[in-house]
């Protein structure tokens, strides 16, 4: 576990990463004693949320008082209250944040499919909890302007669960860029090129499955239209494929492999997005993208604008000399490659960076940038001790970046002008109404 960190360190650790990191009360509005325990709840502790969970749990300030799951089988809800017995269970979390209940936790971890993710954790910041939330942050753009205002009104400690930023491997390729290793930046290439697993149908099955007595229906659907039960089609894992309760491939990875390229080239909003994809049905997400988002110029990129171009599905990749690399060279399955003015960077996800051309950088010593603990620094964080890097002031931003992409899928071959302080497209109404979403009767989320 990495030691906690001072108001000092934060203010030096801004320094290198930029206005992306900037601080905010939030960091420091919670003042605990020595020996309070942070009271923690977990919604969604099955899956990746096991491990959101129990990496939390490590610190020895944490109390896991609070579980919540749709599924109460061993997997889910079963393995959480086998290692945390004290801890109150629940199967809806609108019963977990009622005014009884929510008197018994300070802070809450979210870890649901993305559809959930601003439902449950607006209305937690609302009651004032500080919140953990898996990445993508949010289903929509809009969604993640919420999000981001929201935990600024409420003055909470906030953390995205893109936890590879506080990998050595991630920190140490921003400060290559900070340092000019590579000169002024001028393009970035980005990728996941693996095959979508979790794509099982092409449309939506016939009929319903019965569904498992373990299993809440409606509390899994939450805010998204109802449909039939079907038996490993959406819970619990490949509800990836569907535009219903997720962003795809994009989605999935995008808040990951796009993060150190935000942090390291210290961009904003985008201007603009274009996308090149098959046309989609009303179903199921792409089986392959390319991405073009146009940035306003950084210090990184001496002010000048850059291009940043992402590419999703099997084996689809930059080619080599579009990035600088040896035509040898066998790029990682995902992860990108900044541009520069002496060089490039590959920064593989997850591996060290390199940087190309090898004989130009044959005596350059790269110096790893110690690892952080991403989830113990949130707790610690909410016990107002040291800082967290994916607060929502900085990984909001990133979201509807990600998400201005996933919207750009949706209508190929145009380019969509973003002006972000309005908070529309200023040259497509038809882009503009898929920024926002319905929501379900009983689940709708209150805005600010």
């Amino acid at each position: 576990m990495t030691a906690r960190s001072t108001r000092r360190d934060f203010l030096k650790h801004s320094a290198v990463v930029g206005a992306s990191a900037a601080f905010t009360a939030a960091s420091w509005s919670r003042v605990y004693g020595a020996n309070d325990k942070l009271n923690i709840a977990s919604v969604g502790p099955g899956g990746k949320g096991w491990s959101d969970l129990t990496e939390t749990a490590k610190s020895p300030h944490v109390n896991v008082v609070a579980l919540c799951d749709i599924d109460e089988s061993t997997n889910h809800l079963g393995r959480a209250a086998e290692k945390f017995p004290a801890a109150k269970k629940f199967f809806d979390y609108r019963k977990l944040l009622d005014d009884a209940n929510a008197k018994a936790f300070d802070a809450v971890i979210v870890s649901t499919p993305d559809h959930m993710h601003a439902p449950i954790s607006l209305p937690a910041m609302q009651l004032g909890k500080h919140v953990q939330c898996q990445k993508p942050l949010t289903h929509t753009v809009h969604e993640a302007r919420q999000m981001r205002l929201a935990a600024k009104a409420y003055n909470v400690v906030t953390q995205m669960g893109n936890q590879i930023q506080s990998y050595s491997e991630y920190r140490t390729a921003v400060k290559l860029v900070h340092d000019g290793a590579i000169g002024k930046v001028k393009e970035v290439y980005s990728w996941q090129s693996g095959a979508m697993g979790w794509i099982l149908a092409d449309d939506r099955p016939a009929g319903e499955d019965p569904l498992p007595s373990t299993v809440h229906w409606d509390e899994w659907l939450g805010v998204a239209p109802p449909r039939p039960f079907k038996n490993k089609i959406y819970h619990s894992f490949n509800w990836r494929a569907w535009q219903d309760f997720s962003n795809g491939q994009l989605g999935d990875f995008g808040c990951h492999i796009l993060d150190p390229v935000f942090m390291a080239v210290k961009l904003t909003s985008p201007t603009s997005v274009f996308a090149d994809a098959p046309k989609l049905n009303k179903e199921i997400w792409h089986k392959w993208s390319k991405v073009i988002y146009e940035f306003p110029g950084t210090e990184m990129t001496g002010g000048k604008p850059i291009t940043v171009t992402w590419f999703d599905g099997d084996g689809h990749k930059p080619a080599n000399d579009l990035v600088g690399v040896p035509a040898g060279f066998q790029l990682p399955g995902s992860g990108s490659v900044i541009v520069g003015e002496k060089g490039s960077l590959l920064i593989p996800h997850v591996a060290p960076p390199k940087l190309f051309p090898e004989e130009k950088f044959a005596d350059f010593k790269i110096e790893m940038v110690p690892a952080r603990d991403h989830y113990v620094s949130w707790a610690d964080a909410c016990r107002g001790e040291g800082y967290t890097t994916s607060l929502f002031d900085y990984s909001g931003p990133l979201t509807e970046t990600v998400l201005l992409g996933t919207i750009a899928i949706r209508l190929p071959a145009q380019t969509l002008r973003w002006n972000a302080a309005d908070l529309k497209f200023a040259n497509n109404d038809k882009a503009t109404a898929l920024l926002t979403k319905p929501y379900r009767k009983g689940f709708e989320p209150k805005w600010l």
